[in-house]
């Protein structure tokens, strides 16, 4: 991956050429009088089981961004289903699309529905996760290996805060099938590996979690933890909710609060978890400009523009650069959680629940 962030100039510049010439809404066929394509919009999103963003903050950013922009938009949700990803997209496809953006189960199935698309003249986006192989025109994310080095930087803080020396780690990695989960891992192990090979830390367990699925990730770290006979002093959880799964298993050997854990996406959960010091750190990702960049980018291509994004990731499967716009991520300890309600990312009333009213108080959030 080529590194380096786009500017939010960069973005703003991105979205007044996209948003020019934006019309009014549409069934999705050629304006009067003119060749260029008033845009729809389809989305594809992933489930609603792996991480809350999805339908928590990806849903609610997008169509913000597609009212604002008065363009005809449909956003679904495919729940984890292979099969109904490929029927959505059909669909969607059937109905008129200018551009489909997606979020793929895995890079198989995505590739399916990106070259399905290409055929039929709509235009493409990969939006969150790069699709191996795949097609897409466009990249939208964060820069992924730059999330997993966050993280890895965090447990490594977290544990020397705590003066634990010769640390064991455990890893719980996200989904084989995610690209995403690929790059995370090459972020995390760029700080933690020399680590390991200098014998300074120990990785005690190192496994992946099939479709971020939380219940599964609590089962894999109760044998990870009991492999080890306990002796684990710190876990690289690749998201909030696979840590939330961990931390649930430190909970029942009261472990909580001793074993640093990371995480990802700076869902409530991981937040409160943070707040309650049961988790070390999360990543924040603001959603919202990358909802915003993308949005900008799918009323552009919609209309046939083609957009120099400055920045490319590597498909190593297509053996192609991809344009990308790449957003900068940010580490959260408990110090800062309350920038991420300044963001506007969770809400105070969200996140500062009865048994959370104090420490939102001591961590200055208001």
């Amino acid at each position: 991956m080529r590194k380096g962030f786009l500017t939010f100039a960069a973005v703003g510049l991105l979205a007044a050429g996209s948003m020019a010439a934006c019309g009014e809404n549409s069934d999705g066929g050629d304006q009067a009088g003119s060749s260029e394509k008033k845009p729809k919009i389809g989305v594809i999103l992933p489930d609603s089981k792996s991480s809350a963003r999805w339908e928590g903050a990806d849903r609610k950013f997008l169509e913000a961004a597609f009212k604002a922009a008065n363009v005809e938009y449909d956003i679904q949700n495919a729940q984890g289903d292979k099969t109904a990803f490929q029927t959505i997209a059909d669909q969607m496809i059937t109905n008129g699309v200018t551009t489909l953006m997606i979020v793929n189960l895995d890079s198989g199935t995505g590739k399916a529905v990106l070259d399905k698309a290409k055929s039929q003249g709509v235009a493409t986006i990969d939006y969150d996760r790069l699709t191996l192989g795949g097609s897409a025109q466009y990249y939208v994310s964060f820069d992924n290996e730059a999330v997993g080095k966050l993280q890895g930087e965090g447990l490594a803080k977290c544990l020397t805060d705590k003066g634990v020396k010769n640390p064991a780690i455990a890893y719980l990695n996200g989904s084989p099938t995610d690209n995403n989960a690929t790059l995370f891992k090459n972020g995390y192990d760029s700080v933690l590996k020399p680590k390991f090979d200098s014998k300074e830390y120990t990785k005690v367990a190192d496994d992946s979690v099939p479709d971020w699925d939380n219940t599964q990730a609590a089962t894999i770290f109760e044998q990870q933890y009991t492999k080890a006979s306990g002796k684990i002093d710190g876990v690289l959880a690749a998201n909030d909710g696979l840590g939330n799964a961990a931390i649930s298993v430190l909970k029942k050997n009261k472990l909580n609060g001793k074993v640093p854990v990371t995480g990802q996406d700076a869902t409530v959960q991981g937040l409160q978890n943070i707040l309650a010091g049961d988790q070390c750190m999360t990543v924040y990702k603001a959603v919202k400009k990358e909802a915003d960049a993308a949005a900008e980018l799918a009323i552009a291509v919609a209309k046939g523009e083609k957009k120099d994004t400055g920045q490319t990731v590597k498909d190593v499967e297509g053996n192609r650069d991809v344009p990308a716009v790449l957003l900068e991520p940010k580490a959260i300890y408990k110090d800062n959680v309350k920038d991420v309600v300044a963001d506007g990312f969770v809400t105070k009333e969200e996140l500062c629940t009865a048994a959370y009213t104090k420490l939102c108080t001591e961590a200055g959030i208001s």
